[in-house]
């Protein structure tokens, strides 16, 4: 038997999550085992537990996006028992039963080794939303935009994904421009590494197809005004990496910057990457972030606790990143 979340809906009872305990045959099928020890509380497993939008394909169902461990059981060549390992994505949450658990059984091609720098900890303080913003920043390199270029908006920057878009892009050299509705964390953004601070009012009502060039790329978790605002507002050749959709999945913009000015929109999508993308992210993590560094970013709780926390991410009432010790 394993604890976990679980999430049920029916005609009696509505939609509800609670902790539970669970045999193994009632997980996902898949050839490796793994003994959860850390899991995190993203946008979407927020979305998930509280029911707030159908991120759920089938009930009942064990949320949880990402989550680190030690395979417990194998039938891979890939992996051995004792093996540390990680995972992102690949619909584990949503279609496959999640990492909010102490148990999880899924796809050898799912899983990657963790880096040798990083505990499963320090893996999952990162998690989902450390490995998006990663994605994001090695799109922006790879259409040319540089330390040199110019300033680099990031949007939604209290966030997971957006702390760590500042805190990597400030340790790689970038000059960052944070933006955010709250002034009470304006301190929180400086110490990340943020240059400068922005209200977000700035970008999220209505605006022009073109705007006054500001900045030489960006990295956008917002969507809706505040995307088209920031496309509008790129400078002629750069580059915006969109990632996330907070404020909505509508883009009410124009052609104008991308015919115009030769501004880049770059998708980016963390769910079904590439292994080979998966593992040049994680490794550039290694390599770039010291561990220490992720300890003033990081709120650890417990399995049980996740269930009102996930009210408060949804709220904005939680600053940086959440993990889940699912041994708690």
């Amino acid at each position: 038997m394993f604890t976990c979340l679980q999430i049920n809906k029916d005609e009696k009872n509505g939609y509800q999550t609670t902790c539970v305990q669970l045999n193994e045959d009632t997980l996902t099928e898949g050839n490796v085992l793994v003994k959860v020890q850390y899991s995190t509380l993203n946008y979407k497993d927020a979305l998930a537990i509280t029911g707030k939008a159908p991120v759920i394909r089938s009930f009942p169902m064990i949320p949880g996006i990402d989550f680190s461990g030690v395979v417990e059981y194998s039938e891979s060549d890939d992996f051995n028992v004792g093996d540390k390992v990680l995972l992102n994505g690949y619909g584990v949450g949503e279609k496959y039963k999640g990492g909010l658990s102490q148990k999880a059984r899924v796809k050898s091609d799912w899983l990657i080794p963790l880096p040798e720098k990083f505990s499963p900890l320090q893996a999952m303080s990162l998690g989902t939303a450390g490995y998006t913003a990663m994605l994001s920043i090695i799109a922006l390199e790879k259409n040319g935009v540089t330390p040199k270029s110019g300033k680099i908006l990031v949007t939604g920057a209290t966030g997971g994904v957006g702390s760590f878009a500042v805190k990597i892009l400030s340790l790689m050299g970038y000059t960052v421009v944070a933006s955010t509705g709250s002034a009470a964390q304006h301190n929180y953004l400086k110490a990340l590494g943020a240059s400068e601070i922005i209200d977000r009012a700035e970008l999220s009502v209505p605006g022009k197809p073109l705007m006054k060039e500001q900045w030489a790329g960006a990295i956008d978790s917002v969507g809706s005004h505040t995307l088209a605002n920031v496309c509008a507002s790129v400078n002629y050749g750069g580059a915006v990496a969109a990632c996330g959709l907070a404020q909505g999945m509508d883009f009410p913009a124009s052609v104008a910057p991308f015919i115009l000015r030769g501004v880049s929109l770059l998708g980016i999508d963390s769910v079904m990457r590439s292994k080979a993308d998966r593992v040049e992210a994680w490794q550039k993590l290694a390599d770039i972030l010291p561990s220490a560094e992720m300890d003033s970013i990081v709120n650890i709780i417990s399995l049980e606790e996740s269930i009102t926390a996930a009210t408060k991410l949804l709220n904005g009432e939680i600053t940086g990143r959440v993990v889940v010790d699912v041994n708690q």
